[in-house]
């Protein structure tokens, strides 16, 4: 089939590589000059468990605080009213996550398309010998011993899936990360020893590259700016004639609500800012080994080759496009309290801000829509660098007409 895909972030490239082996025509639309220029471009590192990923989905953790400098979630100068929606039902499925201490079937969902992409992204790298940064091992930092308590519905979320999680005390904490500062109390720690950190923009970049060498024609610099639904293809913005298609895929990030609105497809689709410090490595003894999750500020630390980035904050709504100031504090601080001395702040800093597309319940949406030929994969938020593997050879199974290796229940756009 020739088949059109609009966006080239991380779930853009590995779906277009998928379809490519498959031996589709694949177009791929990208308004940016390069892969991976927007939500993906320095997105935290933590690939697995993916549930463990700070705002992956309501009840995986900790209740977001509104107030203070300390807040965990920043709500800009004015919301839409489409955005309060998000807000009060996302908070709605948390309060109800924590209530029952159980997992949600969102979050049963979750982490069964994490722990499915995690094997496929291993596959894929192996097989085709991919070359990027990455490191093993997960830390989830507990300052408290009721940070285990607001981890509940996800710790147990992810034995139930099979996963290995080892709670440990403070001593041996410092044994699995050493470069962890002494004077850092822990009320203990969680461990993921089959944890994963990686550097997303450059693995996307080495799929696009798979990706061509498949017959996979990348546009940059073109924007899709309206799509066609009788018969399904894509308006490129200067052009008079929509493009035909057999299928186009969604995968445009927080663009994708206005894209669908015109073809009566209405998904509660928000951007949820977050943002990222990366700076180089000064002391490899004093740095982080794998990648960090300090659970009380929600935000991750990982190693990334010769730099660690942290990475963290939440914003909703209005704002700048610069990263809020007090988050900006906050993952310094962090950095700080856990890594003294692990990193240089003279010269070579990289301050990020992007988008994560979220919908309320969590999981992405990933599937056909009610319009012939229009399918999606996307809304994969703070998880996509997570997600995306595993989601891509789904959706190509399903458009192939072939029955996905992996239950795909809770993840249709027709949830909502």
């Amino acid at each position: 089939m020739k088949i059109a895909i609009v966006g080239a972030g991380i779930v853009g490239v590995t779906t277009a590589f998928e379809l490519a082996q498959d031996g589709h025509a694949v177009s791929v639309f990208e308004q940016r000059s390069a892969a991976a220029e927007e939500s993906s471009f320095a997105a935290g590192g933590l690939l697995a468990p993916g549930l463990l990923s700070p705002w992956s989905a309501p009840g995986a953790s900790p209740f977001p605080t509104l107030l203070g400098s300390q807040s965990t979630l920043r709500l800009g100068s004015a919301l839409t009213l489409a955005e309060m929606s998000w807000l009060r039902r996302w908070r709605r499925a948390a309060r109800a996550c924590a209530k029952s201490g159980e997992p949600r079937p969102p979050l049963v969902a979750l982490e069964r398309l994490a722990r499915y992409s995690q094997v496929r992204l291993l596959h894929l790298t192996e097989s085709l010998d991919l070359r990027f940064e990455h490191s093993h091992g997960t830390l989830l930092l507990l300052r408290s011993p009721d940070d285990t308590k607001t981890l509940t519905a996800a710790i147990k979320a992810l034995r139930d899936g099979g996963g290995t999680l080892h709670e440990v005390d403070a001593d041996t904490a410092r044994s699995i990360e050493p470069g962890l500062s002494p004077a850092l109390h822990l009320a203990g720690a969680l461990h993921a020893p089959e944890g994963l950190s990686g550097n997303c923009r450059q693995f996307a970049l080495v799929m696009r590259q798979a990706s061509q060498h498949r017959g996979a024609q990348f546009h940059f610099n073109t924007r899709v700016h309206r799509l066609a639904g009788h018969p399904i293809g894509v308006h490129v913005q200067g052009e008079a004639t929509p493009r035909p298609f057999d299928a186009v895929v969604l995968c445009a990030g927080a663009q994708s609500a206005a894209l669908l609105r015109p073809l009566g497809q209405n998904l509660p689709l928000v951007a949820l800012h977050g943002s990222s410090v990366s700076a180089p490595l000064r002391e490899e003894l004093h740095a982080p080994q794998g990648v960090v999750v300090d659970v009380q500020t929600q935000t991750t630390i990982a190693r990334l080759g010769q730099r660690v980035r942290v990475s963290g904050g939440a914003e909703l709504g209005r704002g700048t496009a610069q990263a809020h100031p007090q988050t900006l504090n906050t993952l310094y601080r962090v950095l700080g309290e856990c890594f003294p001395g692990g990193v240089t702040h003279s010269s070579g800093l990289q301050v990020w801000r992007g988008a994560r597309p979220m919908l309320p319940d969590g999981p992405p949406a990933v599937g056909a829509t009610t319009v012939p030929g229009l399918w999606l994969n996307l809304g994969h938020g703070a998880s996509g660098w997570s997600l995306a593997c595993g989601s891509a050879r789904a959706l190509a199974d399903q458009i192939a007409g072939r029955t996905p290796d992996i239950d795909l229940e809770g993840l249709g756009a027709q949830r909502f």
